[in-house]
């Protein structure tokens, strides 16, 4: 059986009961050439324990490319960073569908299987997913959909093709059913502009002089990007039901675990253990475990009444979270103010030391509260960026800006080993790189990983590692565009009442309806993440605490901006790093034959050298200054005394009298680069016409009509002529 769906300028077909069939329930997905393949498989038996045992796993078949898996093993072994993430994706959306009590152990999985260049794979992924658990015999009555919007040219763009969310600004993905919202993902995306060019002494190349953009969003333009998006989810949520409904299977036999709840423990609770859950209360606003908790529950386990009335330990535990879920939320929404004593909108104490780590490159201590976050900077070579593969990518693709999350189990007063990271370590660590790579130069010469170690945690970790980022960034000698801040935000519903709670602890993210964590400058937004506990948020309700949130970040990044100014570098184990740029045809001889010069200068002065043959760029590093200006001078020597092949050298600036401004050439694109297409004229001589001249698409050999604009240092610059 196939069901159609066609979905803004996207048509989506699923193929029911064709493959699968002994799962609970399988959807494939055709989305043009992609074809996606989710299950949905359960035990026929619940665990004992009173939790959702859901498990989601996004796995990408390099079949799918017409690809066999690269390295020694060939086939799919550990799933890359993006399949991790995507199963995250997958599992915050679908994990509020699953009625309450069902605890029967569950696997979600989807399967890539075709793959073309232009389909969103996240989107589809959960859509797919969706529609397998909608169809299948677990009582779920809900789909969800999966929509991303971009910003292409300042306008808004539902489901933007891959192609074009590379030029977005804007990366908004939202997941949600009818005009609920249960998922938020945000980041903004940096571009730069051309502001001119800068000519150098030692080169016949003139280089652009580029402005990065971080393109951050204000609360306004964010919340006109999710109105967009939850209109296009209200749409689609409509069809998938109508569409799927026919095809639903009936629900099993599932019995939900029934919520144990004993209304004589929780009076015995209110009225002879009020002061001390108030102290433990107070406790657990220092830490995230519930160690007092437990010993009031034991407590009242030993009692008499317990043993006259055999109250068991479930009763006694449930009724006691529930009391203090109680007490919790009415002092906030009744008092205004929270279990430390802080009023709603208040940051917690935040104290900052930069560089403690004297052999790193560039470290943070950010403290806010009972968080802490160690967060260290590393500065490398090209050869040290992360190579991954992407399905829709050809070769493996070089990532240089990397951050790493721990969170160790001492961080939580917690007995345990330190492992791999998992699933919430990769998600943290990706919400802060996302928030942070905005404000690094996208020309920056350095390959760069930060890693933030959590000491200490209640609540948002993740955005002190944000703060404390960005910093460690500074305090390496990177010079971002901008600081960045980012703190996190819930909120607490009774009724027609509401709160909104700034920088919230473990406690408040644990009995509260809803957190969502902001990260921004202070003229917008970098990143967002947002999971709702709730049936839906009202318009006026998320202003009001995009607003709180902006505040917040405003008076965290007055107290980063006085850290910044207090930096001292560690120049004594810092890198040093010289960058220059050379004719494109002289970078042979300085490899040499067969590598035979280069090994010999690396060797000579100690140094890593990276060559970009299209641009010229010439990038040397090394420990010592005096070793990378001594291994500069001698690829300058190079350049200026050799010629490419035994050939004499072009003499760009010998002929140059003979050439005059307002003189026409049909002449032939040499080479492209990053700045512009070089074009060969006459008697051995090349011009420049700068990337901001060029209209539409050139390709290398082909002929232009082109004229002399200037003729500046020895150099020609050309614009394009009928």
């Amino acid at each position: 059986m196939k069901v159609q769906v066609d979905l803004q300028n996207q048509t989506q077909i699923f193929e029911v009961d064709k493959v699968a069939r002994q799962a609970a329930g399988a959807a494939l997905l055709r989305i043009g050439k992609t074809v996606l393949l989710a299950t949905v498989a359960r035990d026929p038996e619940p665990v004992s324990e009173d939790f959702l045992p859901l498990t989601v796993q996004y796995i990408e078949k390099q079949y799918a490319v017409g690809r066999i898996p690269g390295g020694y093993i060939k086939r799919e072994t550990k799933p890359g960073d993006f399949e991790t993430l995507t199963s995250r994706i997958i599992d915050r959306s679908l994990r509020p569908l699953f009625p309450k009590g069902y605890t029967y152990p569950t696997q979600i999985t989807v399967l890539v299987l075709s793959a073309d260049e232009t389909t969103d794979l996240q989107t589809a992924a959960l859509n797919a997913a969706s529609a397998a658990l909608y169809l299948s015999d677990i009582p779920v009555n809900y789909n969800v959909y999966g929509v991303r919007v971009g910003c292409c040219d300042g306008e808004l763009k539902l489901n933007p093709s891959l192609e074009e969310l590379e030029n977005s600004t804007l990366d908004l993905y939202l997941a949600g059913h009818k005009d609920e919202l249960l998922m938020i993902e945000m980041r903004s995306l940096p571009t730069s502009d051309n502001i001119g060019t800068l000519s150098l002494a030692d080169s016949f190349i003139d280089l652009p002089q580029i402005s990065q953009n971080m393109n951050e969003f204000s609360e306004s333009r964010i919340l006109e990007a999710i109105n967009l998006g939850a209109k296009a989810i209200e749409e689609a949520s409509a069809k998938y039901e109508a569409a799927f409904a026919p095809y639903k299977k009936a629900d099993a036999n599932i019995a939900l675990r029934s919520e144990v709840h004993n209304q004589a423990v929780y009076e015995h609770i209110k009225n002879s253990y009020a002061s001390e859950v108030a102290i433990a209360i107070n406790q657990m606003a220092k830490s995230e475990r519930a160690s007092e908790l437990n010993i009031i529950a034991n407590k009242i386990l030993a009692s008499d009444i317990a043993r006259i009335e055999n109250w068991t330990s479930e009763e006694i535990s449930n009724a006691l979270d529930k009391y203090k879920r109680k007490v919790v939320r009415e002092q906030i929404i009744n008092e205004g103010l929270r279990a430390d004593g802080r009023r709603l909108d208040e940051v917690r104490p935040i104290s900052i030391e930069t560089n403690i780590l004297p052999c790193a490159h560039g470290s943070c201590l950010f403290t806010r509260g009972q968080t802490q976050a160690l967060v260290v900077a590393t500065l490398g070579g090209d050869n040290d960026a992360q190579l991954s593969e992407m399905l829709h990518k050809k070769g493996a693709v070089p990532e240089r800006f990397m951050f790493n999350y721990n969170f160790p189990g001492f961080s939580v007063g917690e007995a345990s080993m330190i492992k791999a990271p998992g699933r919430r370590e990769l998600g943290h660590g990706n919400l802060a790189k996302r928030a942070l790579y905005p404000s690094i130069d996208l020309a920056s010469p350095y390959t760069i990983r930060l890693v933030s170690e959590i000491l200490e945690s209640n609540g948002s970790s993740s955005m002190a590692s944000v703060c404390g980022g960005s910093l460690a960034l500074r305090a390496a000698g990177i010079n971002t565009v901008k600081l960045v801040a980012g703190v996190a935000m819930g909120l607490v519903f009774e009724g027609e009442k509401y709160a909104v709670l700034t920088d919230i602890m473990g406690l408040e993210d644990h009995d509260g309806d809803m957190d969502f964590k902001v990260a921004g400058t202070d003229e917008g937004i970098t990143a967002l993440q947002m999971d709702i506990k709730l049936g839906g948020i009202k318009e006026e309700v998320l202003k009001e605490a995009l607003e709180q949130a902006r505040l917040a970040r405003i008076h965290i990044l007055g107290l980063m901006q006085n850290a910044d100014e207090q930096i001292v570098l560690n120049e004594d184990v810092l890198p040093k790093l010289e960058l220059f740029s050379v004719d494109p045809s002289k970078i042979v001889d300085i490899i040499g034959q067969a590598g035979k010069t280069i090994k010999e200068i690396i060797e000579k002065w100690g140094v890593g050298i990276d060559l970009d043959r299209d641009k010229g760029e010439v990038k040397i590093t090394g420990s010592d200054k005096s070793s990378v200006d001594g291994a500069k001078e001698h690829i300058l020597e190079i350049t200026q005394n050799s010629s490419s092949k035994g050939k004499p050298a072009p003499k760009f600036r010998a002929d140059i009298h003979s050439f005059s401004i307002g003189e026409r050439f049909k002449g032939v694109i040499k080479n492209k680069t990053a700045f512009g297409a070089f074009i060969s004229l006459r008697d051995g001589m090349d011009g420049l016409l700068h990337i901001s001249k060029i209209k539409g698409e050139l390709k290398e050999g082909g002929i232009i009509n082109v004229k002399i604009a200037d003729i500046k240092n020895g150099k020609i610059s050309l614009e394009l002529c009928e």
